[in-house]
């Protein structure tokens, strides 16, 4: 039976205009036990409603929930009206505020009169209201429409959940369109896709089909082509498609040849509702060619702004280093003075080069110049960073707070809007943002449209590492524009003598391999078969532990998840040689895998409200069976540096075990030990900029295992999948403009 709690809707505290709700429930009943206690109180519910009228009582479904900031809520799944049936509850319900002009005496009046099956009598014929003594026409036509309205929603909720929409979907396509639902999906399905962007155009498509709901093929089509350059955009890191791409890809989906000049035509009208921008052959989802300008005009809008100016620079930055008992090289003081004075500037380099150093200087004399305090410093100066980990690492680097860039964004996981923007910005004076490699496009049009105009950029990163998830590459392109200071740090400071990692880094960006089979302190190559790596990592990884290594710093990682020396399988055999079964941890069986108290685990998607990101590492701190919570479910607490996390069975896709993970979740992260498997089985994701991003993860040795060949492959392997980004030649028009102007 479903998990329930039933009682009276007593106020709204939030409500989206998309449905969502916050607000306040008495408790009259509820089959779960642990909110027994709640019966005859006030608990706070969250969902999506079509509707819900002040005192009404209702079932709610779903489930007890515990959120870090408001405490115990109730999230609902779906709910039902409770239709009052006895003569007071009905009497009640007329003299509801749903019925203006109707109090208690003309409600018990009604009910006197037609019975307790009133209700069904009124909406049979709403000339039965007139039999009321008194009873005007007006006053029986207000009453009618308002319960035939009450009526509609739940018989259209029921509906569109018979059509195969869940609740969460049916109550957004109702609080939508409420009376013209059924004229809309009748007309065209597919428009629901325009209007909300919640539902996905597969879970339309599949209704369609398995419905087999007649519609109009060309509205099935264009549907679908929306559909496919939003996945081939995301797929392929693009910000831009050609028509032949577009039509392939639409045919292979719909199985069936679809003519390019039918695409042409249709995506001439998604180019009339502005959802695709047409430049010559190139095709844009509009919100990616906006982020496009928005970029180049808040560039070209920094750098022409007048620069800062600080007379005494000189003398506070020798003081810095005198303080800090350091001495910056050459490229380094370019670097913090340009940074300090230029209202953009990008810092570049590999590993061991000294960028968290300069970001730490950075800050350290912007304080200085600017005379202010260090409360007054938190309040100007922002450290952000695409990933929780590669924040913290700012944070604990510099001793200053530093965030997500989400986190900053103020990102809201329900409505995936941020509430800082162009429209309510946040007032920082000066920005540094590290790890500038990882963010997409889109990420970087919200930062800047979430800025005010008085604001300097400091962009901090490793343009030969991965690049980012999403559409673009940045970073790239504003450094080969040459139109933004870029600062090269190329001195590498090694912390050992035999140090090797830099230098190895170093030779991958260079395609120069030195004797990179000759072990250092920090540096190991163990050649093996691609056969031999499942058998021989388990024990490299004993032998580090021996080694007094803490597990939770040391990180195995491999390009891919599929195969024998793949990250899934790898996993299983690596559980057992970090965290082995005991009697005394928990354990739980979630489908195959088997998560155990002490185990790695990776966070894989974004939960701001919990302090926790895709790509986090925690370490499970506890496991409690159902029957041990107040919630009566198992429950997972996950360790992430502090920040305790405590996942239910809903949440537990959203882990996976993190004794190996893939390189590009590693991206922003640092760790002591790092142990990559080299196979040629990985052979279509080994390229150049995948292997440096893996080996520059290693802060105090890296250990290489398996093939030979497969590394120098990869090394010599330029051939990843090359973007096209407009955003290059965007940057290059503007400057041009600029000089004829």
């Amino acid at each position: 039976m479903e998990n329930f709690i039933m009682g009276t809707y007593k106020q709204s505290i939030f409500e989206s205009d998309k449905g969502y709700v916050i607000g306040l429930f008495k408790v009259k009943d509820t089959n779960i036990e642990s909110m027994k206690d709640y019966i005859n109180k006030l608990i706070t519910f969250t969902g999506y409603f079509s509707e819900l009228n002040d005192q009404e009582n209702y079932y709610f479904f779903g489930e007890e929930v515990v959120h870090p900031k408001y405490g115990h809520q109730f999230k609902v799944s779906r709910y039902e009206r409770i239709k009052p049936e006895d003569k007071d509850g009905i009497v009640e319900f007329l003299a509801s505020d749903l019925f203006k002009g109707v109090g208690e005496k003309l409600a018990l009046s009604i009910v006197d009169t037609l019975g307790e099956n009133a209700l069904d009598r009124i909406l049979e014929d709403k000339n039965n209201l007139l039999l009321v003594p008194k009873m005007t026409m007006k006053k029986a036509d207000s009453i009618y429409q308002t319960l035939s309205k009450y009526e509609e929603s739940h018989k259209m909720i029921v509906y569109l959940t018979e059509l195969g929409f869940v609740m969460r979907d049916a109550l957004l396509i109702y609080n939508t369109y409420k009376g013209n639902t059924m004229m809309i999906l009748e007309h065209n399905i597919y428009r629901v896709l325009e209007d909300i962007e919640e539902i996905s155009f597969l879970k339309v498509d599949r209704i369609v089909r398995d419905k087999e709901l007649t519609i109009d093929n060309d509205l099935r089509i264009k549907a679908c082509i929306y559909y496919m350059m939003k996945e081939l955009t995301y797929k392929n890191g693009d910000t831009y498609l050609h028509l032949g791409e577009i039509t392939e890809s639409v045919s292979q989906y719909l199985g069936f040849d679809v003519d390019s000049k039918l695409v042409e035509e249709l995506l001439c009208e998604l180019n009339g509702e502005r959802k695709v921008e047409i430049e010559g052959d190139k095709y844009y989802l509009e919100e990616i060619f906006e982020a496009e300008y928005t970029i180049v005009e808040k560039i070209n809008f920094l750098l022409q702004k007048k620069k800062k100016k600080y007379k005494n620079f000189t003398e506070e930055l020798a003081l810095l280093e005198k303080n800090n008992q350091i001495s910056y090289n050459k490229k380094q003081k370019e670097a913090i003075e340009k940074a300090l004075k230029n209202n953009i500037v990008i810092i570049t380099g590999g590993p061991g080069t000294g960028k968290t150093t300069i970001i730490k200087a950075i800050v350290e004399l912007y304080t200085t110049l600017n005379q202010i305090s260090l409360k007054e410093a938190t309040n100007e100066i922002a450290l952000l960073a695409p990933t929780g980990r590669a924040s913290k690492r700012m944070a604990e680097s510099t001793n200053f707070p530093a965030s997500t860039i989400h986190r900053f964004l103020k990102w809201n996981k329900e409505t995936n809007h941020f509430a800082v923007n162009e429209y309510d910005p946040d007032f920082s004076k000066f920005i540094i943002i590290d790890e500038v490699s990882m963010i997409d496009i889109s990420l970087m049009d919200s930062l800047f449209r979430g800025l005010t105009s008085d604001i300097q950029v400091v962009l901090v990163g490793d343009a030969n590492q991965l690049p980012s998830v999403g559409p673009g590459m940045l970073l790239k392109d504003f450094i080969d524009s040459g139109l933004v200071d870029v600062i090269q740090l190329d001195h590498l400071y090694r912390q050992k003598e035999d140090s090797y990692i830099p230098e190895l880094a170093c030779e991958i960006r260079e395609n120069q391999l030195g004797d990179f089979l000759r072990t250092r302190d920090d540096y190991t190559f163990l050649p093996c078969s691609s056969n031999a790596i499942l058998m021989n990592l388990p024990k490299i990884c004993r032998q580090i532990l021996e080694h007094g290594y803490d597990y939770r710093k040391v990180q195995v990682m491999a390009p891919m998840y599929a195969g024998v020396n793949g990250i899934d399988n790898l996993n299983k055999v690596l559980q057992e040689v970090f965290n082995p079964p005991s009697k005394t941890k928990n354990e739980l069986k979630v489908g195959d895998v088997i998560f155990r108290e002490q185990d790695k685990v990776l966070q894989l998607v974004n939960v701001p409200d919990e302090n926790v990101f895709n790509g986090d590492i925690g370490i499970i701190e506890s496991i409690q069976k159902a029957s041990m919570t107040k919630s009566g479910k198992n429950e997972i607490t996950i360790d992430f540096d502090g920040n305790l996390v405590t996942y239910q069975p809903k949440d537990f896709m959203n882990i996976k075990h993190g004794f190996i993970i893939s390189i590009h979740k590693s991206q922003g992260s640092e760790f002591d030990v790092v142990v990559m498997p080299l196979s040629t089985s990985y052979q279509r994701m080994l390229y150049r900029k995948l292997i440096y991003t893996g080996i520059t993860r290693a802060k105090k040795k890296l250990i290489l295992i398996g093939e030979v060949d497969a590394f120098t492959y990869s090394v010599h392997n330029e051939q990843e999948n090359i973007r096209k980004t407009d955003l290059l030649q965007k940057l290059l028009d503007s400057s041009i403009k600029k000089v004829e102007m």
